[in-house]
């Protein structure tokens, strides 16, 4: 049963990247084609990709031990400190970075991995900003409200086909991703580098 899990997670984490090279295919000729350039004037190419919610075996200390042990990070992505050997040798001397991502509406977190996570967490930190309320809560919530001006009012150009999908992810369903990055922060997890400000979404 254990040997099937494993197996199904590891399909599943396989779609996950094609799927994100997909969309940095349809990106890219996006830009292509708005900006009239060639790909070599363009120079479009992936800076990083990372997962999350996955199960990953891994050497940790464990009770003064090192031991290999199978880490679920349900919820949460990895964050290796500085030096370990599994992070890119160009990102060895900071630690791993970590892409924290927010709500449609407001921004996302650039962080580093620290010793500390290596220590407390088996080198982890959290995902994303978290939901306050269900999917069908924040329809319900969203149903007097003009998405696209919303939106628009926020700086978001936003393109969906249907109005149910963007209802269920409004801002107004997710925590502030500000204040889990800081506690990740204050607690030692991850160190906030960079935050990032979404210009558009597209949604199916």
């Amino acid at each position: 049963e254990g040997r099937n899990y494993l197996a199904a997670m590891a399909a599943a984490a396989n779609y996950a990247w094609a799927n994100r090279q997909v969309i940095m295919s349809q990106a890219e000729k996006a830009f292509l084609k708005a900006l009239q350039i060639s790909p070599r004037e363009l120079d479009f190419s992936l800076i990083y990709d990372v997962c999350h919610n996955i199960a990953k075996v891994e050497e940790h200390v464990v009770a003064d031990k090192k031991r290999r042990v199978c880490v679920h990070r349900k919820g949460a992505t990895r964050a290796f400190g500085p030096g370990h050997p599994e992070i890119p040798t160009a990102y060895q001397p900071l630690g791993q970075p970590v892409l924290i991502p927010g709500d449609m509406g407001r921004y996302s977190y650039l962080l580093l991995g620290t010793e500390t996570a290596m220590e407390k967490t088996f080198g982890s930190t959290c995902h994303g900003a978290g939901r306050v309320m269900s999917r069908a809560q924040s329809k319900k919530q969203s149903q007097g409200i003009n998405i696209d001006q919303e939106m628009a009012r926020r700086g978001v150009v936003a393109r969906y086909q249907g109005r149910g999908t963007m209802a269920e992810e409004m801002p107004h369903a997710y925590k502030d991703v500000a204040d889990v990055v800081e506690t990740m922060d204050d607690a030692g997890v991850s160190k906030r580098v960079a935050r990032f400000r979404p210009v558009g979404v597209i949604k199916g």
